[in-house]
Order: structure tokens, then C-alpha cells, then sequence
């Protein structure tokens, strides 16, 4: 069948022979259907497959997605008879049943579903993903979570510490061995991914798992609602939590070991009005890049912030979102001048990866343990480098600003969206500007967009003068080549695999900091920055179109343009 489903696509032009062949290739590999394959890659769209597939069967096609199936109806049909023939009863008329088929030639399930339910069956055809997806919907079936774990990693193992042992796989009762291998699975099929935070999100009528990969979300499963408690509770018992509270969040930690690796994985519960939502960040050691010089910066910023770090007092401020990899880019500064002769202190909330040689602190607002007390307590430990999570208050700067200005190193993040608009940020808070001047030696800015994947990566011919205005490059310096990844099974179909940074340095120069002293907009030091050659956001990540790494909807995305008052 997938010959003519292939043939009849190709001689109607709806696909490139290129395509069929991307699409053949990932049906081998996931041992899946070609439509399903054709489908998944955006080829072509499930409703105009299921309309191809009507023509070459000869038969109406019919759209579960849009139908509500009547109760009465699902249980003519037995869950393991529709997740086994993948079929599902749609409507009855009398003695005639309307069953949905992925196959509706095929006569020997058309006799099994009639000798079941005794009644006559009209067969009516759909594709096998809406099947599968109406089959979980309505029959809640273990049978629909089996198959799905199938698709996963089979071979999984999940070990919890020695310390962990009382409340590891062996204390769950045999009943919840369906839960257990699903836990397991979900958590080394993230990892195969390299997702870095998994997402079960509990609905009215139904449950969804999603990963995030590379910042983005991707739907992954919906497990069956009954499993919905079960789920959640092996979570709860896995990291150490309260499993009879679900009125408040929760914050936990699991450790774990899937085929030798082990891995740091952090726990959220949230009480939702259907019940509650977990969030697992996945905290893979072996994916941490602690080499300033992979990071992707341009040679000046680079130059500008190794000398920054390497100066024995003042302070190093990483500003950007969250999730923007400020923190990879603090260990990474951490790494390098960690050294036997220096003694370096971090206040983090929370601790993501345990860095050897450098003493960390976990922060904990609820016994008093702020960035402001650790830091106050740093002091008195002969520190010669402190490293602080986040400056959020003037308690927290004043601290900082006062240990840099006392011959100590001082790292820190503040949340603003470049690096002008920190320097304002301090004042704000209230840091009088001779301190702001006289402390800070470097201001970072960061954000991270996704890279073209190198196996399917493919030039889009050069930019347009309408692409080159949004992005804020003059036309008349010349065009640029564009890159996109068109799809495959390395990439799971995204064009995207990895991410980069795209960087903005300012230093400290006497001009800047004179113009901080004379409370300067951030507009205009940013002005003069450029002047002196500082290369924005928006600059640097230009520069990543331009040798292929990164696309333009990415930079759009993740970086402002630069306009100034």
C-alpha cells in the first residue's frame, strides 16, 4: 500500500522525490507507515493524506478529531481489539456499525469486529495516527500506553542512589509496573533528546507529556487519565516528596542512572485546578560546555571578557532571560580561573551542577538563607572570587558592589534585556552611580537561538532587501547567503538541532564610565559602546546567518532591533 500511496503522491506533485526518499528513511527507522512518516515531516497534511487515502481505497474518509464517538458505541468494540487491528467504532445505525480503519481492505478484522459485535460493519478509512489518538481518547486503555512505551526506549534502565534504595523501583507493588517502566521510559527517551525540561500537564479530559528541546515544546504523548495519580505519585516517591500534599507546590530532586550515565534531575509540582503539573529539568553534566572559547563569542568579546575575569577585583554582571544560558556562561568563567591558590564561593538558587574545587551554597529564603546573608557570611570565608545566583534587591547589590570594591571578584545575574540597561538597573535599585562606575568591569548580555541542523541543512538563496530591513542591515553593504534545515530523523523533523548563543559585551571603558557618573541614558552609552566597538545582540547574531549557523526567524525571534532615541 505504500507503494501506491507513494506513487499516487508523487504523480500528483504533492512531494518531491527528495522528499518521499526523507520520508522512506524515517519509516525504516521508527517502523512506522509511510503516510504517517509523510505526515509527521509536513510533507503533507493529515486531512489531505486521509482524502488521498479515501481515493485509493475506494472509500469514504472519516474525521475522528472533529467527532464526539457516542459511549454506547466505543464499547461495542474491546480495547484490545481496536489498539490491536488499530480500529475504533464510530457510529451505529441499527444493525449497521460504522467502524474507522486504517486498512479497510483488509477483510479478516472487518469479519473478526462482525463476529464480536454481530453486527454488520461499514468500514470507512482514517489515518493511523488519528486512530491511535481516538483510541487513547476514548478507551483509556493500558493497552494504548504499552504500545507507546514500545515506541520508546525498551531497554531502560533507572536506578535511584544506594541512599534512595527504601523508596526506589523495587518499593513499587507489582500493580504499578506499567507506571514505573512509563516513568522510566519518559525519563531516557528525554535524555536520548536532549530535552531539558520534561512537562506532564494534567487536562479535564485528558493528561499531555511535552519536552523541551532546544527552548522549544514539543507534545510527545497523552498517558491514559486513569494513570494520571499513579504517575505523578511514582514522580513524588522517586524525588522525596510529600505524596498525601497536593494543595501546595512542591520542589524535589531525583537522582538517576540510565545506561551509565547519571544524571541530576530537579522536580516541580503545581496544583492545577485537573489536578497537579510536574516539571522535570533534566541536568545532564556530560551536555555542560565549560570552555569559554566554544561558547560562539566574536574575538573582541571575548578578548574584552577574559581580561574581565582575570582582573582580581570588580564585578562581572550576565544579564538575559531565563533559560538564556547565563548560567552555563558563569561556570564556564568559574572553570577557567578556578586555580588550587583562589578560593571561590557561589550562592545559587538552585545549585545545577556540582563544580569540583569551588564551594557552593544552596539558597533557602525560608530559613533566612538569602543571596544577601550568604554573601554577607562570603565575606568572612577569605574569599578571593564570589559568584551570586541573581542581584534581585538592593541588599544583594550593595553587598556586591562593596565586595568588588573591597578587592574581591564579584559574578552575578540581573534580569535586564541588554547591557546598557543594567548599568540603569543598579541605580534604580538605588547604588549611587560613582559606585556603579567604580565597581562594575564588564557588562554581558545573552540569548540563545537554535542551530541548523548540519545533516539536512540546505541554502535558501540570499537574503531579500525586505529581510535585510528587519533585520536592521543596510542592503547597500551587500546580501548574504540563508541556511535552513529542511527536515529529518536526526532532528526529529524541527531543521533545528543545538543551540548557540548570540552575544552583547560592554566594557567598562573610562568614556562609559564617566558617562554613568553624568547618569547617562541607556541609549546613548550604548551609543558610544557601538563606537567603540561593541557588537550587539542583533550584530552578533547577523553574524550567525551569515556563516550558516543560525536562520533569520531565529535571530527575529531572540534579538531587538537596534534603534536609539
Amino acid at each position: 500500500m505504500d507503494d501506491r500511496i507513494a506513487t499516487q503522491l508523487l504523480e500528483s506533485s504533492r512531494i518531491s522525490q527528495e522528499q518521499l526518499a526523507d520520508a522512506q528513511k524515517l519509516s525504516a527507522q521508527n517502523k512506522s507507515s509511510l503516510g504517517a512518516s509523510l505526515v509527521r515531516m509536513g510533507f503533507i497534511a493529515e486531512p489531505e493524506y486521509e482524502q488521498m487515502l479515501a481515493q485509493v481505497y475506494g472509500v469514504p474518509a472519516a474525521q475522528l478529531d472533529d467527532r464526539k464517538i457516542p459511549p454506547d458505541v466505543v464499547s461495542l468494540v474491546p480495547a484490545e481489539v481496536a489498539s490491536k487491528f488499530q480500529v475504533i467504532p464510530i457510529e451505529r445505525a441499527g444493525r449497521q456499525l460504522t467502524l474507522a480503519m486504517a486498512n479497510p481492505t483488509n477483510i479478516f478484522i472487518i469479519d473478526d469486529v462482525k463476529f464480536i459485535t454481530g453486527l454488520e460493519v461499514t468500514a470507512v478509512v482514517c489515518s493511523e495516527m488519528a486512530i491511535k489518538r481516538a483510541i487513547d481518547k476514548y478507551y483509556d486503555s493500558a493497552d494504548s500506553l504499552a504500545s507507546v512505551i514500545k515506541e520508546m526506549d525498551e531497554d531502560v534502565e533507572v536506578v535511584e542512589d544506594a541512599t534512595d534504595e527504601d523508596l526506589g523501583l523495587a518499593a513499587a507493588m507489582d500493580e504499578d509496573a506499567p507506571v514505573v517502566k512509563l516513568v522510566n521510559s519518559l525519563l531516557a527517551e528525554a535524555l536520548r533528546r536532549v530535552a531539558s525540561d520534561v512537562h506532564i500537564e494534567p487536562y479535564e479530559t485528558r493528561m499531555r507529556v511535552r519536552y523541551r528541546i532546544d527552548g522549544v515544546l514539543h507534545e510527545i504523548m497523552n498517558p491514559p487519565m486513569r494513570l494520571k495519580n499513579a504517575v505523578i505519585s511514582r514522580l513524588k516517591i522517586m524525588s522525596e516528596l510529600d505524596i498525601a500534599e497536593r494543595r501546595v507546590p512542591q520542589d524535589g530532586r531525583i537522582k538517576i542512572k540510565i545506561k551509565g550515565k547519571k544524571v541530576d534531575v530537579r522536580v516541580s509540582t503545581v496544583p492545577t485546578i485537573f489536578g497537579e503539573k510536574v516539571v522535570l529539568r533534566i541536568l545532564d553534566a556530560s551536555n555542560l560546555q565549560l570552555d569559554l572559547k566554544k561558547l560562539g563569542f566574536d574575538p573582541v568579546g571575548l578578548q574584552n571578557l577574559l581580561r574581565a575575569i582575570a582582573s582580581p577585583y570588580g564585578m562581572v554582571l550576565v544579564t538575559g532571560p531565563t533559560g538564556s544560558g547565563k548560567t552555563t556562561t558563569l561556570y564556564s568563567a568559574l572553570a577557567r580561573i578556578n586555580t588550587p591558590d583562589t578560593n571561590i564561593m557561589t550562592a545559587e538558587d538552585p545549585v545545577e551542577y556540582n563544580l569540583e574545587g569551588i564551594n557552593q551554597v544552596l539558597v533557602n529564603e525560608e530559613i533566612g538563607l538569602t543571596f544577601a546573608a550568604a554573601l554577607k557570611a562570603f565575606l568572612r570565608q577569605d574569599p578571593n572570587i564570589v559568584m551570586v545566583g541573581e542581584i534581585r534587591d538592593l541588599d544583594t547589590a550593595s553587598i556586591a558592589v562593596k565586595a568588588a570594591l573591597t578587592g574581591h571578584l564579584v559574578l552575578s545575574t540581573v534580569h535586564t534585556n541588554d547591557s546598557s540597561s543594567t548599568i540603569n538597573r543598579l541605580v534604580d535599585m538605588g547604588i549611587e552611580p560613582f559606585l556603579v562606575a567604580s565597581s562594575l568591569n564588564l557588562i554581558l548580555a545573552q540569548r540563545l537561538g537554535r542551530r541548523i541542523c548540519k545533516k539536512c541543512k540546505a541554502e535558501v538563496g540570499p537574503a531579500s532587501e525586505e529581510v535585510l530591513r528587519e533585520l536592521g542591515w543596510d542592503p547597500a553593504k551587500g546580501t548574504f547567503s540563508m541556511y535552513k534545515g529542511r527536515g529529518c530523523p536526526d532532528c526529529n523533523m524541527t531543521g533545528y538541532a543545538g543551540r548557540l548563543g548570540f552575544y552583547e559585551v560592554l566594557m567598562l571603558t573610562p568614556t562609559i564610565r564617566e558617562m554613568i557618573l553624568d547618569r547617562a541614558s541607556s541609549s546613548d552609552i550604548k551609543k558610544v559602546a557601538i563606537q567603540e566597538g561593541m557588537v550587539t545582540l542583533r550584530m552578533h547574531a547577523i553574524t550567525k546567518i551569515q556563516e550558516g549557523i543560525t536562520t533569520v526567524e531565529e535571530v527575529l525571534k531572540e534579538t531587538a532591533l537596534d534603534e536609539f532615541e
